[in-house]
């Protein structure tokens, strides 16, 4: 077996498995789910799309989008867009890519329609009959904008090569232009045996996603690394925390994947659900994407019986990098883990690797890792560095390799020259009964250029008042580091993705 093809990683499944199942629908096999790729490669390749054509797919989360996304990355390049865009946000995605087509919904009534439209991009329709399995699908070309006779000649069909492009994203671009991260067939291969090892999935896991699955987060930790081993995975239509212990009874999952945020929101209704968690007991939960307050995983760890493990991913490394490993070995709260995949270092701002306990720039190099963004040069000379990608996170190595993450080096608060972390406030503030979730980060200030401000939602029926906090976090961290502005909120301004993004907060919430 090559072991840079997805394919081949998929077919290596025990056949008659089940591999995709979703709410009230019978499940599709692995045997079936390896047909469907085939099938839907060589669909592809008939209407003129082949390896590295740019497909992007505007899809609801569901076993469909799983599915459909597995499919495309065996041979085309997948571009998963998140459905909620708006006309003017998928015009310059779809033009960015150079999309040569577009997949959505039968019936679907996406703004992404009229926009290919527009740019003259192929709309193909993606078909459920009646009572299909979970993921099952076949493509239809709608209203054809071109002629397949005329990209024939330069088709490369089949399936993808180690050095095919097989995933394009964007990244998430809080404070500039979104530059385009292109991803290889070896890159997802990489990043799928990385993630398989690191939580040792076995055919017999269930994971339950409720990740979205535009996200690389749900694409490779929640589909693409247990489906590469063999188990199955529940597809819900996205994260509802009033359906998710309902879905549990359902699935009987062994593990699940999300971002902090979600986990708080489940945790908010566990203690109603405990004979939903006694009936399925997980192997273990995982969390990446952003950093868990340490009080919330000792929480979650209580209520579910089972660890959390903490990891550490980004785009440029097509998911993983760091995990915390499960029991036996020793889980860090508040670290990310030790190395899982590529190779891990931190270094200074002169390009040298600095020795374990100081603190710099966490940089990754490996099998996973981009190989730059598209036509963007001047990002690719700040992004590497004497072989090195460097993530923009500050973070420092312990003497076991464990990484904590100390901040964005964007989003360190600069406070007239002190440097504050977000993290170690939000740390600070979750110590204190009343606060649920919270959220630091800088707000303008006239002199000192940044002061330090605070999002807090307070725990159901509990009570705090701005000054009462400060005073509490004032007893465990500097006075400078002391939030001087608290904002009480229902829940927590998030990105899309369901990510805190303390960068541009500030003018979000009138305070720039």
């Amino acid at each position: 077996m090559s072991q840079d093809s997805l394919f081949e990683m998929l077919r290596q499944s025990s056949p008659e498995a089940a591999a995709l199942r979703a709410p009230s629908r019978p499940a599709l096999s692995h045997g079936q789910l390896t047909q469907l790729v085939a099938d839907t490669v060589a669909c592809l390749n008939g209407l003129g799309l082949g390896r590295n054509d740019r497909v992007a797919l505007v899809l609801n989360n569901g076993p469909e989008m799983a599915a459909c996304f597995l499919a495309c990355a065996c041979g085309v390049a997948s571009a998963p867009l998140n459905p909620a865009y708006r006309a003017d946000e998928f015009e310059f995605y779809l033009g960015d890519l150079q999309a040569r087509a577009l997949i959505v919904e039968r019936g679907s009534e996406s703004p992404a329609v009229a926009v290919a439209l527009k740019l003259g991009v192929r709309i193909l329709e993606l078909v459920v009959e009646a009572g299909a399995p979970a993921g099952q699908f076949s493509l239809q070309e709608a209203g054809s904008a071109a002629s397949p006779a005329t990209v024939a000649s330069t088709l490369q069909g089949g399936y993808a090569q180690a050095d095919d492009i097989s995933m394009v994203l964007h990244t998430s671009g809080t404070t500039s232009r979104p530059k385009i991260v292109p991803l290889s067939q070896r890159n997802l291969c990489a990043s799928a045996r990385n993630i398989r090892q690191s939580l040792q999935f076995q055919p017999s896991d269930c994971g339950l996603n409720i990740m979205p699955l535009f996200h690389i987060h749900g694409l490779i930790a929640g589909v693409l690394a247990p489906l590469s081993a063999g188990s199955q995975v529940f597809c819900t239509p996205g994260f509802n925390a009033l359906k998710f212990f309902a879905w549990m009874d359902e699935a009987a999952p062994s593990w699940y994947t999300a971002v902090p945020t979600m986990h708080q929101a489940i945790l908010s209704r566990a203690g109603k659900n405990a004979e939903v968690i006694a009936r399925h007991p997980l192997r273990f939960m995982r969390s990446s994407s952003s950093s868990m307050p340490p009080q919330v995983i000792a929480e979650l760890e209580q209520v579910f019986g089972a660890p959390l493990i903490e990891a550490y991913g980004m785009t440029e490394a097509t998911h993983q990098m760091c995990c915390n490993p499960l029991p036996p070995a020793i889980r860090k709260p508040g670290t990310v883990g030790v190395a899982a995949g590529p190779e891990v270092a931190i270094m200074n701002a002169g390009g040298q690797l600095l020795p374990n306990g100081e603190t710099g720039e966490i940089v990754i190099r490996g099998a996973n890792v981009t190989a730059g963004y598209q036509s963007n040069p001047s990002a690719n000379a700040e992004a590497f560095s004497h072989g090195w990608f460097r993530t923009g996170d500050q973070g420092v190595m312990d003497a076991e390799g464990y990484v904590s993450i100390t901040g964005r080096l964007k989003e360190i608060i600069n406070r007239g020259g002190e440097k504050i972390s977000p993290r170690e406030v939000d740390e600070a503030l979750m110590d204190h009964a009343a606060v649920a979730q919270v959220v630091c980060f800088g707000m303008p200030h006239a002199k000192l250029g940044e002061d330090v401000a605070a999002v807090v939602v307070l725990r159901e029926g509990a009570a705090a008042s701005e000054r009462e906090l400060q005073d509490f976090v004032s007893q465990r961290l500097a006075d400078f580091k002391v939030p001087r502005k608290i904002l009480f909120m229902d829940e927590i301004p998030k990105g899309a993705t369901g990510k805190l993004q303390r960068i541009g907060l500030a003018q979000k919430l009138g305070l720039g």
